[in-house]
């Protein structure tokens, strides 16, 4: 059996491994655009910031490991085409030029996603970076040397843990967003209030609701200026961290596909054609809160598709559970958990939730210390279903989120929530977990307002 990996970041790497496990015999060509494999992208932050001293460890697998599983690696190759009547591929070498076909039963695309490129005016200028791979990682971190003025464009996951690692080394942070509010996608206003207002207390200028107009640079191409619609902010570098894109060009007309390009798959991760899989930030997911499929590109959905692509390559054996788009974040000391729907994503789905927001402590007052954990719980109407949940605190509640994320899953409940069995030592909880007491006083307003 021929088997053809076109992509070998997360989706790719999983499922090189899972397939020479499952399938020893089977003759896996892989192409990789880049010179690496399995860069955790969303390591650079940490190692923009020196927390990360040595980058190797945001590197999970190398071409070596593969090619010792059976593996036959080629690296720094592009696909330029992919003949699916005659099962064929089409790649060059780019060091080379040199151009090869090689034909497949089995063709796995993991071609992953690239940052989205608004037409923006002045946006070839020097200095306005793009933030995906580990070789932009080191050019950010080359010219950020000399960069006293940084400006991140785009207020999402990427674009925080940047601005707070330029932040903490003393550069003069400025963070455009085209929303009203930074992580809008994850959180809502009581939260996102509370970390708009952490940033501006360490320094970052905020501008929110501003889309940016132009990029202005000097005579040399070099930005020097960022203008939105109603202010300038000076500029020694920019980096653009507005969203990602499916990178599935090479099948368009060839499968089914969303209007964002995210190729559509079934349960066993195969796509509208059976003989080509896809899996990784290139594919829709399951997303349970509506039951709907979406795009979102995350390591996490890469992975657990990756392994499906192995498990499910000759004969459908495991069915993939879905998503809930679970996430965390350190930011400024605060640690932050959100799984499934927001209020707004609610909404925007045509969803009836009741929404529940309190405050309260994770472990009994009587202890020497305790910290504040801020919480919300989105529910179904009628059903009280949980849909999603968000969490925040000086504490590490982050394994809240992944809680909540298996109970979205299994489809339980406020009330299930609400008489949940946590365990009680007061170095750790109180005799109610604050999860306990969170689905209680969801389950209260729930009955008030059904009254």
């Amino acid at each position: 059996m021929k088997v053809v990996v076109v992509g070998c970041t997360h989706a790719g790497t999983a499922a090189v491994k899972n397939i020479l496990t499952n399938h020893p015999d089977a003759e896996v060509t892989v192409f990789e655009r880049n010179d690496n494999v399995s860069f955790l992208s969303c390591g650079i932050a940490l190692y923009v910031g020196g927390v990360v001293k040595d980058p190797a460890g945001l590197f999970y697998s190398n071409p070596e490991e593969l090619a010792s599983l059976g593996a036959k690696v080629n690296m720094e190759h592009d696909v330029t085409n992919i003949d699916t009547e005659a099962k064929e591929v089409t790649a060059k070498d780019l060091k080379t030029n040199e151009e090869k076909v090689v034909s497949y039963d089995k063709l796995v695309v993991t071609t992953g996603s690239w940052p989205i490129i608004p037409p923006i005016k002045g946006i070839e200028s020097k200095n306005v970076l793009l933030c995906k791979n580990y070789n932009q990682a080191n050019v950010i971190i080359e010219q950020a040397k000399d960069a006293k003025k940084i400006v991140v464009v785009g207020g999402g996951y990427i674009g925080i843990e940047l601005v707070e690692a330029f932040a903490e080394t003393g550069k003069q942070v400025t963070l455009i967003d085209g929303l009203s509010r930074i992580l809008n996608k994850y959180l809502d206003e009581p939260f996102t209030n509370l970390l708009e207002k952490e940033l501006v207390d360490h320094g970052v200028t905020l501008a929110l609701g501003e889309n940016v107009n132009e990029f202005v640079a000097d005579e040399s191409g070099t930005v020097t200026k960022v203008v939105t619609a109603s202010q300038e902010f000076d500029a020694d570098m920019v980096i653009l961290c507005v969203g990602f894109r499916p990178n599935t060009d090479l099948l368009k007309g060839k499968v089914d596909m969303l209007p964002s390009g995210a190729i559509k798959v079934n349960d066993y991760m195969q796509s509208s054609d059976p003989d080509i899989f896809s899996a990784g930030d290139s594919t829709v997911v399951h997303y349970n809160p509506t039951g709907k499929d979406q795009y979102i590109p995350l390591a996490t959905n890469a992975v657990r598709q990756g392994m499906l692509v192995g498990q499910n390559l000759v004969e459908q054996k495991v069915k993939y559970r879905g998503t809930q788009g679970t996430s965390g974040l350190y930011l400024f000391g605060w640690t932050i958990g959100s799984t499934g729907l927001t209020k707004e994503s609610a909404a925007l789905n045509d969803l009836d939730v009741n929404v529940t927001v309190i405050e309260d402590n994770y472990r009994p007052e009587f202890m020497p210390t305790t910290e504040k954990v801020l919480m919300e719980i989105v529910s179904e109407k009628g059903t009280n279903k949980i849909l999603g949940a968000q969490f925040l605190s000086k504490y590490d509640i982050t394994q809240s989120a992944n809680t909540l994320s298996v109970a979205i899953q299994n489809e339980m409940t406020l009330e299930d929530l609400a008489l949940q069995d946590f365990f009680f030592q007061p170095h750790f909880d109180r005799p109610w977990n604050y999860l306990n007491i969170l689905a209680q006083a969801a389950l209260a307003e729930a009955e008030a307002e059904a009254e």
